[in-house]
């Protein structure tokens, strides 16, 4: 590290001071994590297990469960043994480790969706050739490319932010380790830099949502020429990853797209992106879809009657 940091830990602030308060929120945040996972986990050998999800569409929804797995991670252990710890400690560089691996996770979740809407695009639009345009090696390919676009995304706000001189105080007004508080910590004019964090998150953030949005305006446009039956099927494979985007975009253009300065709300605003998002998602994909729902009760009575065989 530069010679400018004379800061080695960073204090977290947390949520509340009150004891009380915190252990209730130790077991709120500990059930949450513990449905992210078990949910997601649960989408995935679904869609593994299930032949009926062979197509590419539930290949992106279970990668998008790794990815919410991974992307709650970052964060959600680290805040859920600290709502116990009478100290919010993080090394510089953990906190260095959880910024990257955060924007890492989700820049590639940013770029899944994209490649999701893409998917229904091709299916909709041109569903004489989605088997072709859509092959696995094509789907393959978009997947790492979400994976090396959230690489990138994560490299560029990690450079902005590691030699930035950090002299003291080390206190964060947070519960995890982000650019926006980490700003207001350095001990020097960081007017340029906010200004490319803005650049490289706020726009990413942004062109993907428009990119998403015109994709649909495609999409609906092209359905005006169908049946109305026509119409409501291919609506209903839209309509959860329609939800999933917005739950996702809404509060995270709030965060990115504004001045380098932290406001009050922000804290409830990251909660709903780092956790709530990552529980509704494997909730939405299954409630709102009837061959995700026929697959699971198949798995659990496969699972229930391999389990009584062994018995």
């Amino acid at each position: 590290m530069p010679h400018s940091h004379n800061v080695t830990e960073f204090i977290f602030l947390g949520f509340s001071s009150s004891q009380q308060v915190q252990r209730l929120s130790f077991v709120i945040f500990l059930l949450l994590y513990i449905a992210i996972v078990l949910g997601n986990l649960l989408l995935i050998l679904t869609v593994v297990s299930s032949t009926s999800l062979g197509s590419p569409m539930y290949f992106f929804l279970s990668c998008l469960s790794l990815v919410e797995i991974c992307y709650s991670s970052t964060t959600a252990p680290k805040l859920i043994s600290d709502l116990l710890a009478d100290r919010k400690a993080i090394s510089v560089w953990g906190c260095m480790a959880q910024l990257f691996f955060m924007h890492f996770f989700g820049g590639a979740e940013i770029f899944l969706l994209t490649v999701m809407a893409y998917d229904r695009y091709v299916a909709i639009c041109k569903p004489l050739h989605y088997t072709t345009i859509m092959n696995r090696r094509v789907c393959a390919v978009l997947v790492g490319i979400a994976w090396a676009g959230g690489f990138v995304h994560s490299i560029g706000q990690i450079l902005l932010i590691f030699r930035l001189p950090f002299c003291g105080p080390n206190v964060i007004d947070h519960y995890f380790c982000d650019v926006l508080p980490l700003l207001k910590l350095v001990c020097s004019d960081t007017f340029l830099v906010g200004l490319l964090i803005v650049a490289n998150g706020g726009t990413l953030s942004v062109i993907s949502f428009v990119v998403l949005l015109a994709s649909y305006v495609v999409i609906l446009v092209h359905l005006r020429t169908r049946s109305s039956e026509g119409r409501r099927k291919a609506l209903s494979t839209c309509a959860s990853h329609i939800t999933v985007v917005t739950l996702f975009f809404a509060p995270l253009v709030f965060i990115c797209l504004r001045p380098s300065a932290t406001l009050p709300v922000d804290k409830l605003v990251a909660v709903f992106y780092t956790v709530v998002t990552p529980l509704l998602n494997p909730v939405i994909y299954s409630l709102r879809n009837a061959e995700v729902k026929k697959a699971m009760e198949n798995l659990w009575i496969r699972t229930v009657k391999l389990m009584t065989d062994r018995g």
